[in-house]
């Protein structure tokens, strides 16, 4: 071999051996660089841990449980819980069917999703013929069946609560029979039932009951109790208001402060259930007034163009019609295109004397429920929507005076196609007024859903049942 190549395959080979050495060198920068972010990653979760647990009251607490919840889901660790819910109420019956998981933090229930139907009319329309009512509740439970896999059938709680329509019957023994009815329904359904799991429901737990839902779906719950907002539910034979109460005035009322349930322990409320200023209780109270038991029926609140419009109560049908004589008129003066012409009207001066008159039997305003925010639903939203003060898809904010200004505009006005919008609107801005003492400047809010999810007392009972 020459010198020549001698030189060449020293090159070669130290060369050679240099470029292992920096492979060697990148190969450990890499490796000590995954090392080095490995170590800032777990040093990062731990800080946000201890951050989470320890300042857990500083920081909304569902922003922490929601990203933990997420990535839990992601690698399986998503359990959920289901609860099927019957409300009987007054006008009708509705099937609540929600589906919870167990927050990975704290165990806390959160609304996934939840199915809701309802069938007309109510259960106690049905005290008659309580086998018929209870093929309603059967019906609605089949629709509860094909919103929960039937894996977790046997391990889902149902209830059905029945509220003022079973309480206000005449008669006990026709409750009684409408609920041993469905009792034989609730006994051939797969779902988990208990002894207890059919009741007529107190006032009490149902204006709890509403509070929790909107307080849980406004994400108020977790933080600071003077936080939460009111809530003014509107059903068809009572309504109830509820509040988390501070000032002397209701919390000298010790038997209106009741324990709400909540995810971090129970929370005081004040809550009255007022029964007969449901607003069908009210027109009923009102279209039936020095009327005995007859059942043709004249109001000076209904329009004199109504005659003889049904209105069943209770499985009692009225009818019903404005007053023949002696009515109120308004001209209209036309124009150029149209003849103007005298209409019946009703004179709402006189029919808010009737309902003041009626409602200050039954309510005592709450001292302290001017001082709060209002979220008001059941028929405050639907009559809301009715008459466009609100969109319905949507929602929104009004004033107290909304409801009063919008009364008087609709009984001006000569309808037949809504026989009763005056009365009910007039309902509801006296109640709101004079029953619960509010300004009429008063904002309050009017929904159905929040989030998605429907405002109703179901939920706040579905929670309670899963966490007993």
């Amino acid at each position: 071999m020459t010198n020549s190549e001698l030189r060449k395959r020293k090159n070669k080979q130290h060369n050679e051996g240099q470029s292992k050495s920096n492979n060697r060198k990148r190969k450990d920068k890499t490796v000590s660089s995954m090392h080095t972010s490995l170590l800032c990653l777990i040093l990062s979760g731990t800080i946000l841990t201890l951050f989470i647990v320890l300042y857990t009251d500083q920081i909304p607490w569902y922003i922490g449980h929601r990203a933990v919840d997420t990535i839990a889901k992601q690698f399986g660790y998503h359990k959920p819980v289901h609860a099927v819910v019957i409300d009987a109420g007054s006008t009708g019956s509705r099937v609540l069917a929600f589906t919870f998981h167990e927050s990975y933090f704290g165990g806390h229930l959160v609304l996934d999703k939840e199915l809701f139907s309802y069938t007309k009319p109510g259960l106690s329309s049905f005290a008659k013929e309580p086998q018929k009512g209870a093929a309603t509740i059967a019906n609605l439970l089949e629709e509860a069946k094909n919103e929960i896999p039937e894996e977790y059938w046997p391990t889902t709680p149902l209830i059905l609560k029945a509220t003022a329509g079973l309480r206000m019957l005449p008669k006990p023994e026709q409750a009684e029979r409408l609920l041993d009815s469905v009792g034989q329904v609730f006994r051939n359904t797969p779902f988990l039932t208990r002894e207890d799991s059919i009741e007529i429901m107190n006032g009490t737990d149902e204006g709890i009951f509403s509070w929790f839902t909107v307080n849980f779906l406004l994400e108020k719950l977790n933080g600071d109790p003077t936080s939460t907002v009111a809530a003014l539910d509107l059903g068809g034979g009572s309504t109830q208001v509820t509040f988390y109460a501070v000032t002397p005035a209701s919390l000298k009322e010790t038997q209106r402060i009741h324990q709400a349930v909540s995810p971090r322990g129970p929370i005081p409320v004040y809550t009255h259930s007022f029964a007969g200023l449901g607003l069908m209780a009210a027109r009923h109270a009102v279209v039936t007034l020095g009327q005995g038991r007859d059942k043709n029926v004249t109001s000076a609140c209904v329009n004199p163009i109504v005659r003889g419009r049904k209105f069943s109560y209770h499985g009692t049908d009225y009818f019903v019609s404005g007053l023949q004589e002696n009515y109120p008129t308004s001209h209209n003066k036309g124009s150029e295109t149209e003849v103007g012409e005298t209409v019946p009207i009703v004179n709402f001066q006189e029919c808010s004397r009737i309902v003041a008159d009626y409602v200050s039997s039954k309510a005592k305003p709450p001292e302290e429920l001017p001082l709060k925010t209002i979220f008001a639903f059941s028929f405050y939203f639907d009559r809301a929507t009715e008459v466009g003060l609100i969109d319905e898809s949507t929602g929104g904010q009004i004033k107290i005076k909304d409801f009063k200004n919008t009364a008087k505009k609709v009984c001006h006005e000569a309808n037949a196609d809504q026989p009763f919008m005056c009365l009910d609107l007039t309902i509801i801005s006296v109640l709101l007024e004079q029953g619960f003492g509010l300004n009429e400047n008063t904002k309050i809010f009017l929904y159905k859903k929040i989030n998605g999810h429907e405002i109703s007392w179901a939920l706040g009972a579905a929670y309670d049942l899963l966490r007993r």
